[in-house]
């Protein structure tokens, strides 16, 4: 069985291990900058400086929120979500196994075990997922080749 450690910003303590899980993400906007700058490593349809133009729609989102709840979302998060860019862009030019796991609104539920996903895109009707099963799924994908290099959505 793996053994599992707690290595906050000690990146000495992740050193020689065969795989790191890197949950980050920012829920204010004092947080903006952390993600991109900690990977020094584009969600979806964000921009990122110097890349392609993204996507106008994620392909799993459904009329209401490629229409309302995504537009408004970018519009109030807008800093937030260009920081998760940065960060998503640096890992996909790198030459690392990575998979990055996109949640919607976190809660502090139980882990369930029943949450959907989707790789490449959204989840329609998609609202919210615990972080005890964001959790699941991420311990779920490190020994899963299949999954490396893919964005995968989340949710209940």
């Amino acid at each position: 069985m793996a053994q599992a450690r707690t290595a906050g910003y000690d990146v000495t303590a992740v050193a020689g291990a065969d795989a790191l899980v890197f949950a980050i993400g920012a829920g204010l906007r004092k947080d903006v900058g952390m993600a991109g700058q900690a990977t020094m490593a584009s969600v979806g349809t964000v921009a990122v400086p110097g890349r392609a133009k993204p996507p106008k729609h994620d392909p799993g989102d459904g009329f209401f929120m490629r229409t309302l709840l995504s537009p408004a979302i970018k519009r109030v998060a807008s800093g937030l979500y260009a920081d998760l860019a940065v960060m998503e862009a640096t890992l996909m030019d790198s030459s690392s196994d990575w998979t990055v796991t996109r949640p919607p609104q976190l809660t502090d539920g139980p882990m369930t075990g029943t949450y959907r996903t989707a790789y490449g895109c959204n989840l329609r009707r998609g609202l919210r997922a615990s972080r005890a099963d964001v959790a699941h799924l991420m311990l779920d994908v490190i020994d899963r080749p299949e999954t490396y290099a893919k964005l995968i959505g989340i949710a209940h």
